[in-house]
């Protein structure tokens, strides 16, 4: 597309032939984020589904559909929810999204590894489109090749999606600013990690509190669903230590019993503590990308345990 606004509106419904609309209005797509519209409202009512779709020009979207949360001070009977993560566009085709489209969900959790950063491989059943991502445009047209992806584009339109990022989003088994490799530069590392945020905050459906600062972007957050269920978002990734062990599978090792190792660093770890203790829900729910159990994988081989997960980081009280 030109470098230039392009108008959009949107529009809200009670019905999926758009034929009552609630509420409607205007909006700027920027080429500064990649055309992309994050569109906010408050006011409508609780606990009900509504239908939306844009329209630029004379191009008109699909219709979507969203629901909005029941009272925080009430308790639904029920909550539908499914978690996906790792979907890696070259591995596999997207069915299990065709399945969820068919189901009457309320919300889809994506737990991370929404893209893979990889190059083109030679094994897969479909191929990425390009290098290894490095520039702002390289993540945003990954991005846009796996929302290419009808299976995914149907799941997306049928409910509202709660999102947060692992690694592959940047790059493999990052910490922080501590890349797996070693030897790289710390601030270009950084300025690749600004592009991969920002083309991560401009494809998902995220509020404008979540807009990235450079190599910075707060995605730990609580959702309630009612009194029912809280659901706690974490990001394991932009907080964390390096790897005491290093980002690799083996054996225990001292480094993972060290108490200044942190998975979610003090500020975010503090918050879900308070979070935690402060809650009323019936059920809490950790949203969050790693695997937390210390599951030795294969001891006889001394393959043992992904340092990379949450049994790299044991010794934190």
């Amino acid at each position: 597309m030109p470098k230039e606004n392009v108008d959009v509106r949107w529009e809200l419904a009670d019905d999926d032939q758009m034929k009552q609309i609630v509420r409607s209005g205007n909006t700027t797509a920027s080429p500064h984020l990649a055309h992309s519209v994050h569109v906010e409202l408050d006011g409508l009512d609780p606990n009900r589904w509504y239908w939306y779709r844009f329209q630029a020009g004379d191009a008109v979207s699909p219709v979507g559909r969203t629901r909005t949360a029941p009272w925080r001070n009430t308790i639904p009977d029920s909550i539908r929810f499914v978690f996906a993560s790792c979907q890696h566009y070259e591995s596999g085709y997207f069915n299990a999204y065709r399945h969820m489209a068919q189901d009457d969900l309320d919300i889809v959790i994506h737990l991370g590894d929404y893209i893979y950063e990889g190059g083109v491989g030679t094994n897969g059943i479909r191929q990425h489109n390009g290098p290894e991502l490095s520039s702002l445009d390289d993540y945003r047209n990954r991005h846009a090749l796996y929302r290419s992806d009808p299976d995914l584009q149907a799941a997306h339109a049928m409910c509202p999606w709660l999102v947060t990022w692992d690694d592959h989003e940047f790059d493999n088994n990052y910490a922080s600013a501590v890349s797996e490799q070693v030897d790289i530069d710390t601030q270009a590392f950084l300025t690749r990690r600004a592009g991969a945020y920002q083309a991560y905050y401009e494809h998902m459906p995220l509020r404008k509190s979540s807009i990235p600062r450079g190599p910075l972007m707060q995605l730990y957050r609580t959702v309630p669903f009612g009194r029912l269920v809280e659901f706690n978002v974490l990001d394991t990734r932009q907080y964390r230590s390096d790897q005491p062990c290093g980002d690799r599978n083996g054996p225990l090792c001292k480094g993972a019993l060290a108490e200044n190792a942190t998975l979610l660093g003090d500020r975010q770890e503090h918050w879900l503590m308070r979070t935690l203790r402060r809650s009323t829900a019936t059920w809490n729910i950790l949203a969050q990308q790693v695997m937390m159990a210390r599951v030795d994988r294969n001891p006889t081989e001394k393959i043992g345990y992904d340092f990379d997960q949450w049994p790299g980081y044991r010794g934190r009280p």
